[in-house]
């Protein structure tokens, strides 16, 4: 089947290159992309017997970044090198000053092998649900073991791998073990037909992430009370503008700050912004928040939204309105104590979501147009928000420990 199915991505490959070159040829960003992902792992130093660890984008990247400090800390001393997928994910890497980073190339053998040369790894973890078949099967071909460690699957992925149970078999041979957050996560991998000994669930290594972040607005003040938007999708700064406009008539210090999920929408979402006729300011516009006194903050830099969660009063975080996002990481400012608000389609953090409603830290909407009541009890009970914040955390808490769990399977883990 190996011959197969490089037969065919390679002739898909021939087939598009025409139009991939004419849009590199008009668009100065996409060259750079094909570029930084053709070059792969050539920037590196050659580098034997390493520690591979695959993130996706900047969610997944976060979860790197904990579990390379943890298998340091517990005493790792091979290389470790990082590729991501995306650019976003690569440029947080790159600023967080993790070992060794790169960009995942195109997966061909024409790619794939340079970086293999390069980096001479001894394993491959994956993080989460990034699985791309020729570098799986490079790594069953060169007898290098695979770990898939806080593994998720979603129910798209179930229905679409479900129709050729046969091809995700062949594709994940490599993978010794499927290491999942939740019990849903594993039964859907048993559902596609993944053997059960292969399969174990480990918890989630976001309940573990540490909360230190090394930016310039960690110890941000203000007297006034602050809600943090985060990681907002389309259709959602609408209804938050609507909320907000009526809220701070009501709340004169509140003040709000959006981070739209891609930093690439900000242009999109000032122009909304504009249409409420409501003065905001860029955080890339700013030195530092000290004596900024506006009302409204618009995050266009990555790295920074923890930040932000840590002088709310109450976050909401993005993405639960509809079934193609399927909700973003809530375990961010819970952890810090925070009340969260999420939406009803949490596809993607169902156990998460599960859990706050459950212990009364989270607040799961129906629909977005409650923002504005439930942000307005939250506003003016302080002691209620106190109790969802320490609901919260103790929820965290009580459902870490999956790091050192990993981290033991990593180390067991043999071809």
């Amino acid at each position: 089947m190996d011959f197969l199915y490089y037969i065919l991505t390679g002739g898909l490959l021939l087939l598009a290159s025409p139009f991939i070159v004419l849009r590199a040829l008009v668009s100065s960003f996409f060259r750079n992309q094909i570029k930084e992902r053709m070059a792969g792992a050539r920037s590196l130093p050659e580098l034997k017997g390493t520690l591979w660890i695959h993130a996706s984008s900047v969610g997944e990247v976060r979860l790197a970044k904990t579990l390379i400090a943890g298998l340091i800390k517990d005493g790792e001393s091979r290389p470790i090198a990082l590729s991501t997928f995306s650019p976003t994910g690569y440029a947080l890497a790159r600023e967080e000053n993790l070992p060794n980073v790169f960009r995942l190339p195109l997966d061909f053998p024409l790619w794939m092998n340079p970086v293999f040369e390069r980096i001479q790894p001894a394993k491959l973890v994956l993080i989460e649900a990034e699985l791309w078949p020729c570098l799986l099967r490079q790594c069953k071909d060169r007898n290098i073991p695979v770990i898939q460690v806080n593994g998720r699957v979603s129910e798209k992925s179930v229905q679409r791998y479900g129709k050729l149970p046969a091809f995700f078999l062949w594709m994940t041979e490599s993978i010794q073990q499927f290491s999942m957050r939740s019990q849903i996560d594993a039964d859907r991998l048993l559902q596609i037909g993944v053997a059960k000994e292969k399969v174990r669930v480990t918890g989630n290594i976001k309940f573990d992430v540490t909360q230190k972040e090394d930016n310039p607005h960690q110890e941000w003040k203000t007297d006034g009370m602050v809600l943090v938007f985060g990681s907002t999708r389309p259709g959602e700064e609408g209804p938050i503008m609507e909320a907000l406009v009526e809220l701070q008539k009501e709340f004169p210090n509140l003040i709000a700050v959006i981070a739209p999920r891609h930093m690439q929408r900000c242009r999109e979402v000032e122009d909304l912004i504009r249409e409420f006729k409501v003065d905001y300011t860029l955080l890339s516009q700013l030195d530092g928040l000290e004596n900024w006194t506006g009302s409204l903050l618009l995050v266009d830099s990555l790295g920074k939204l923890n930040a932000f969660y840590k002088s709310a009063a109450v976050a909401y975080v993005g993405g639960g309105f509809n079934p193609r996002f399927g909700g973003h990481n809530i375990l961010e400012p819970a952890a810090l104590g925070k009340p969260v608000l999420f939406g009803k389609l949490m596809n993607n953090f169902a156990e998460e979501a599960k859990l706050l409603t459950q212990s009364g830290g989270g607040i799961q909407l129906q629909n977005i147009e409650d923002l504005y009541d439930v942000l307005k009890r939250l506003l003016m009970n302080p002691d209620e928000r106190q109790k969802l914040g320490l609901a919260a955390q103790e929820t965290v808490k009580a459902n870490s420990g999956a790091l050192l769990r990993n981290i033991e399977l990593i180390r067991q883990t043999t071809p």
